[in-house]
């Protein structure tokens, strides 16, 4: 497909983060202490994205798993920052189904999309992230868009880690990452011009 979302750039602190990792592992609590805070801030908004006012409460159990299970994890700062959110990601959808609250995956979208420009309201949906209000209209997306979104954008995942944290394929992500972007960027620009609340749609955006 001609569409998708541009390969995420190696996060920059992740050579410190590995490092950081592999000290905690050999049981220096200081290196936890620094993987702790330079992971947790993409994770608490990815969480905030799934669960809401809650994420502070999942965070705080997936790092208590985090810790628990830190001697079986293998691999470099992009792969620890994969697997904290897999396992976040289970303790939000362990959450959700105790609430009874968990949404149903919504079909996919069979409307053609067109390529948004490079200097498109798609770079305003990327820079506007971190704030809470756009966390609230990402988790207004459909399910699948918004976890695509929070784990690319967000927690800083390439596509293939995104995709393993779904269990999906690459190329499901790149479209619902492409597809949640949009609508998002379409969204941020009616608030933006006082048009639209975080929980309304436009009719073009469907449920």
């Amino acid at each position: 497909m001609g569409q998708g979302v541009e390969p995420r750039r190696p996060q920059p602190r992740d050579g410190e983060l590995g490092a950081a990792v592999a000290r905690a592992q050999d049981g220096d609590e200081t290196a936890f202490a620094v993987a702790y805070r330079i992971v947790h801030p993409g994770l608490l908004g990815y969480l905030r994205g799934l669960v809401g006012e809650e994420a502070e409460d999942i965070a705080a159990e997936a790092w208590l798993e985090i810790a628990r299970d830190l001697g079986r994890f293998r691999g470099d700062g992009a792969g620890f920052r994969g697997w904290t959110a897999t396992i976040a990601r289970h303790r939000a959808l362990d959450h959700l189904r105790r609430q009874r609250s968990r949404p149903r995956p919504a079909p996919l979208e069979q409307d053609a999309l067109e390529l948004p420009g490079r200097h498109s309201t798609h770079d305003q949906a990327l820079e506007s992230l971190s704030t809470e209000r756009a966390l609230e209209l990402v988790r207004a997306l459909p399910r699948d868009q918004a976890e695509a979104v929070l784990l690319r954008v967000v927690v800083g995942l390439d596509g293939p880690a995104a995709a393993r944290v779904l269990g999906k394929r690459p190329g499901a992500v790149r479209t619902a990452a492409y597809r949640g972007l949009r609508r998002l960027a379409r969204r941020l620009a009616d608030t933006g011009a006082g048009g639209a609340t975080p929980g309304s749609t436009r009719p073009e955006d469907g449920p």
